[in-house]
């Protein structure tokens, strides 16, 4: 985990470079910050994350009938006959809510994807992002975000769908690097407990 100081650090570089910041002490601190957000009703795609599935967060905005949920549509769908549909009520949701891979504590936040699903609402598509970041994703700058990124998250996310979906493994396709945003339009919850890979 990331030291008060390097938190302290990171947090004000992520202001400056236009990120909002919430800092949550546990995983139930910032599943109620983040629903503080939300509101009542609102589209929201919570992308695939295991920092949101681990705090309940994701199966909160699918199934509790409080947010209409960009999942459970797109779940109902025929991907074979509505693919472009899909890709583009995936690629634009209201809201998006999920995770990082990397925070550097020079302000810059590292996404990367197999498929790359997630990437379009978070770059540009979504009106409103949350990221929920454990602290332990903070990283010196992009170089060890890259060594984190392989050495760590790929091992970890390779067996995770090999389990849910019995394919051969994951990979490292696509990279966003996120420098930069508008404020107001990024919300990272950061949170003072190892969540997540």
């Amino acid at each position: 985990m990331a030291d008060d100081e390097t938190v302290e650090k990171t947090v004000k570089a992520l202001k400056e470079n236009g990120f909002e910041v919430i800092i949550a002490d546990n995983g139930e601190d910032a599943m109620r910050k983040t629903l503080g957000l939300i509101p009542k009703g609102a589209e929201v795609l919570a992308a695939t994350s295991a920092t949101t599935s681990a705090i309940g967060l994701a199966s909160e905005l699918d199934e509790s009938g409080k947010y209409n949920s960009v999942r459970k549509k797109l779940m109902s769908m025929d991907r074979n006959k509505e693919h472009m549909q899909m890709s583009k009520i995936g690629s634009a949701p209201e809201w998006i809510v999920g995770s990082v891979h990397a925070v550097t504590e020079d302000g810059k936040v590292m996404i990367v994807s197999a498929s790359g699903s997630q990437l379009p609402g978070y770059s540009y598509g979504s009106q409103h992002v949350i990221w929920v970041v454990g602290t332990q994703k903070i990283v010196k700058d992009l170089d060890q975000g890259f060594k984190r990124i392989y050495e760590h998250v790929l091992p970890l996310e390779d067996e995770r769908v090999k389990k849910v979906y019995h394919i051969p493994g994951s990979s490292v396709s696509k990279v966003l690097i996120m420098q930069k945003e508008r404020p107001g339009r990024i919300t990272i919850v950061l949170v003072k407990e190892a969540l997540g890979f």
